[in-house]
């Protein structure tokens, strides 16, 4: 079909927007809507995908799984690097202004929550924390740390698991360095581009069973298809074990495998196992942390529902 038009003059111009959780069929849905536009362009919105030395284990789309349509902001960052989501805000706004320039659509799709909502909704001015405060907080047992922020901010310690660690600290680091709450910056969250543009957005929430056959069935496929030879590659490099490369789901798996810890077949069995977790955090984030008029489709993917529902994501973009 002919590629649609618009006018860069207008006020708010399309952005489709493809979420959900890991192994729902988000990349082939991306690339269907982009060809069925005729003009759109994918945008990764996914933490693990932006790292060059995770093609396999981040699950990347390849070269033919892209089928010629144009891919931004994947494998362009060095696992040396921890990537964040203020910097991949950044970014995305520069791939979406420049696709807008030359008449493209944009069609962002991820799984990572924090990067699509940093992006839409801005990010929270907190100051940098002052080290010493830091230190002293992240040195206190979880525990502890929870009864002071308890003290310091009780609604944060309502709302968070007295076991996260870092989600605790963090709150409670906030609270010290800065006199404020993490919920008062927050609320003055500042860049976000939600205003500006004409989101089409859809939530990609298949039946669990089904998300779990395939999470589980494409690590096999991961480790027979080169993954333990890529997280090994990374393991060689040396890198600081906290940065977000490193963590990422299937390399601390593969690093004890290497270690003698544990057995190939264990090392599968907990990267499956860690997988299906990470999903199932991402299920529960994207079915309550996004406004509840956002289209959610519930149902598991095949090729002719890709192409229907592309076509119907298509024509929300074309008549706004």
């Amino acid at each position: 079909m002919a590629s649609p038009s618009f006018s860069t003059a207008k006020a708010r111009l399309p952005v489709a927007l493809i979420a959900g959780p890991t192994a729902s069929g988000k990349s082939a849905l991306a690339v269907a809507l982009a060809k069925s536009l005729g003009n759109g362009t994918v945008i990764n919105a996914d933490a693990s995908q932006v790292y060059a030395d995770l093609a396999i284990l981040s699950a990347r789309p390849s070269d033919t799984e892209m089928e010629g349509v144009p891919h931004r902001l994947f494998g362009h960052v060095d696992a040396a690097d921890a990537h964040n989501a203020a910097r991949w805000a950044d970014e995305a706004r520069d791939a979406i202004a420049a696709a807008h320039t030359v008449g493209e659509v944009p069609v962002l799709v991820g799984g990572t929550g924090l990067y699509i909502r940093t992006l839409l909704y801005g990010i929270a001015p907190v100051p940098e924390i002052d080290p010493a405060v830091r230190a002293a907080v992240r040195a206190m047992p979880v525990a502890e740390a929870h009864a002071a922020l308890a003290v310091a901010d009780p609604a944060a310690a309502a709302r968070l698991n007295p076991a996260d660690s870092t989600r605790v600290a963090r709150a409670l680091e906030v609270a010290r360095s800065t006199g404020r709450t993490l919920t008062d910056w927050q609320q003055a969250r500042e860049g976000g581009i939600a205003g500006d543009i004409a989101l089409a957005p859809v939530i990609l929430l298949p039946p669990r069973d089904w998300l779990r056959a395939r999470c589980d069935t494409r690590l096999v496929e991961m480790f027979d298809g080169g993954a333990v030879e890529e997280a090994a590659a990374l393991i060689a490099r040396g890198l600081d074990p906290d940065l977000p490369a490193m963590r990422a789901i299937g390399v601390p798996q593969v690093a004890a495998f290497l270690r003698g810890e544990i057995s190939r077949a264990d090392a599968l069995e907990a990267a499956q196992a860690a997988t299906r977790q990470y999903a199932k955090r991402q299920y529960t984030w994207f079915r309550h942390q996004l406004p509840a008029d956002w289209s959610r489709h519930d149902e598991s993917l095949n090729i002719d529902s890709i192409d229907q529902l592309a076509i119907i994501l298509r024509d929300k973009l074309l008549t706004g």
